[in-house]
């Protein structure tokens, strides 16, 4: 038996492993299995270069619990270890045999899948457990070792009697750690970090019905017919799929594939997704994954943290910041590349270039995806353009190249419900909404209901009207004017119509300077100068004769606030602010101008004031009934 001391720079390296390494303990299991599969697939590869004369077979890879004894083992059947190897590879903490593997096989070795990098996870068993046996036999003709270290710097190694090839890692869990020798925590964390693992893994065995056996019918004396129970077989519980979706080819994958994968993911998830997008890139950097696009709700913080991350099928996690844009991180689906440089513990992303160009291959590759779909079958594109929306406004927010790209996809809905790319839209309205100062002006809703009367006088005049209703509408609005030529986006509400669109034509007020004099002194002695800023206007005869509207500026100012807009906050502390729109040829306003009497005078003006109220929504409580009451009173 040898005796000796593990080579480190500091003596207290366990403490430090146990409590700063590693952000969270249960990652242990993931690292010794990630290690186990990295022995497996070393093997494959030596096996396939002739270099190992063994019989590879169908490896697999086996957690076990003794409760009782307070064990926790982890089995393979890889290429095992020699008592030299694991003094070389063991008690020489950092030092990676996975990395030593890949420099020395660098051309063969490039896609064998290999994990490990740092040579530090087998030392997060230490997390868990206050002693750790490694019992390992090499596939080389050599004797098998056994290693033993109870947390110390001190180790022993001595000869075992193992006759397979593999490596079996025993943790003696620890008096704080119990709860990683329950069943339900193992498995739970088997299915969250090695679902995808490219080597079967069993754990423990289950029951299922026996495929060669078709129950016989019985029948009794009466005449009754019976089927016999089904015959049930015990077999390995493997729990994971070691060829995902994603490592496939897509000329390999029907849509029922992509469709089952997501299940696979989401199983809790009962909404088809929308589409897919398959990644695979191998140059300049490695990259594999599905993507996929759900239905989309305009509360995009409750979208995120749905895409998994691996490395060569191991999850790392589920917060892709800075590896996706942040865009598309209501997205879900997978991501793998090996490419990602992350730090020891596989937790945190580290600053990189390839970082960025992984970024940016994304967002072309989403870009590119949704253009083609535009383009093979644009009603269905539109049919499912509410449930993709925010993410497409939100990438042009956010992402100046994606920007650029979507002008062949994004759309404009109309209230109508018809869909036009800005091209197609900008061509359509030029003649109608084009202002006597040359500049287009685009009219839109947000709430086709509560905007109907104006969206009415809008088409009146022959103007489409577009519905942008997402949460986002208002900085998506301020970039396409910041970037386009010559345009403007007005709300339908905004103003009246005439002064949304201005022309040269211009209607000739009935009432005389004077008269308007009088009336707008009228007005403003019974509308509270505090809410409304009375503006006198002329319009049609027929046309309504007090209509509110909220300036452009000010509300997109307060909607940007609302929604994240830096530097805005001024404006989300102003009170709410309208201008009351007087039509001075509407004939309710001369009949106003002309009543005698203050009192009654006061009440056409309040009643017109709260009918206009009324049509925006702003007529409430105390208010609202004295509207009703009054307007009672009116038609007795």
């Amino acid at each position: 038996m040898a005796k000796g001391s593990i080579n480190v720079s500091v003596e207290n390296i366990f403490p430090l492993i146990k409590k700063f390494l590693y952000s969270d303990h249960e990652i242990f299991l993931r690292e010794l299995i990630s290690n186990g599969t990295d022995a497996t697939l070393k093997l494959k590869h030596l096996t396939s270069i002739g270099e190992a004369t063994v019989d590879y077979g169908n490896p697999q890879i086996e957690v076990k619990i003794d409760k009782e004894g307070k064990k926790l083992h982890i089995i393979d059947q890889g290429l095992g270890m020699t008592a030299e190897e694991v003094e070389k590879y063991i008690n020489q903490v950092a030092f990676s045999g996975a990395e030593e593997f890949l420099d020395k096989y660098k051309d063969s070795a490039k896609d064998s899948g290999i994990i490990g990098h740092f040579g530090l996870g087998f030392y997060s068993a230490f997390m868990v457990a206050d002693k750790v046996e490694i019992i390992t036999k090499s596939f080389k003709d050599e004797p098998a070792a056994h290693w033993t270290c109870d947390g110390s710097p001190e180790f022993t190694l001595e000869p075992a009697d193992k006759t397979e090839r593999g490596t079996e890692i025993i943790l003696h869990i620890a008096e704080d750690s119990t709860e990683f020798l329950e069943e339900s925590r193992i498995s739970s964390l088997l299915s969250k970090y090695n679902k995808f693992m490219p080597i079967p893994i069993k754990f423990g065995t289950k029951e299922i019905n026996d495929p060669e056996h078709e129950p016989a019918t019985i029948t009794d004396k009466d005449g009754k017919e019976t089927k016999e129970p089904q015959r049930k077989i015990t077999v390995d519980n493997i729990i994971n799929n070691p060829n995902p979706a994603w490592t496939k080819q897509p000329a390999d994958l029907e849509t029922e594939d992509y469709q089952n994968f997501y299940r696979e993911l989401y199983p809790m998830q009962f909404e088809e997704p929308l589409f897919h997008i398959h990644l695979n890139v191998d140059y300049p950097f490695n990259l594999t994954g599905i993507l996929y696009f759900p239905k989309m709700t305009n509360d995009m913080s409750m979208q995120k943290d749905k895409i998994q991350l691996y490395q060569n099928q191991v999850f790392v996690t589920d917060n892709v910041e800075g590896i996706v844009p942040e865009f598309l991180t209501m997205l879900r689906g997978v991501i793998d590349s090996p490419d990602i440089p992350l730090n020891v513990s596989r937790s945190y992303l580290q600053a990189d270039g390839a970082v960025k160009k992984i970024s940016s291959y994304i967002t072309r590759k989403v870009a590119d995806k949704l253009k083609s779909l535009f383009n093979a079958n644009r009603e269905d594109f539109e049919a499912k353009w509410n449930d993709i929306k925010i993410v497409i406004e939100y990438g042009m927010l956010s992402e100046d190249k994606f920007f650029d790209k979507a002008e062949a996809f994004a759309l404009y809905p109309t209230v109508d419900s018809t869909y036009y790319t800005y091209e197609e839209l900008t061509e359509k309205i030029k003649d109608a909404q084009t202002d006597k100062d040359g500049k287009l002006v685009i009219l839109y809703a947000s709430d086709k209901d509560a905007q109907h009367s104006y969206i009415e006088d809008a088409k009146a005049k022959g103007y489409e009207v577009l519905l942008l209703d997402s949460p986002i509408v208002s900085h998506l609005m301020q970039k396409l004017e910041g970037s386009k030529e010559n345009i403007t986006f007005s709300r339908v509400d905004a103003d009246h119509i005439n002064n949304l669109i201005k022309k040269d034509d211009t209607e000739i007020s009935k009432l005389s300077d004077d008269e308007k004099k009088k009336l707008e002194e009228v007005l403003k002695a019974a509308i509270p100068a505090d809410k409304f800023t009375v503006q006198l206007e002329t319009s049609d005869s027929d046309a309504t004769p007090f209509i509110i509207t909220q300036p452009e500026f000010m509300r997109r100012m307060k909607e940007m606030q609302q929604t994240g807009g830096g530097g805005m906050n001024m404006f989300g502390s102003m009170p709410e602010m309208y201008n009351l729109v007087v039509n001075t040829n509407s004939p309710l306003v001369s009949d106003i101008l002309n009543t005698e009497a203050e009192d009654d005078q006061k009440r056409l003006i309040t009643q017109s004031l709260d009918l206009a109220r009324l049509s925006q929504g702003l007529l409430k409580g105390e208010e609202l009934t004295k509207f009703i009451k009054r307007s009672y009173s009116m038609i007795k």
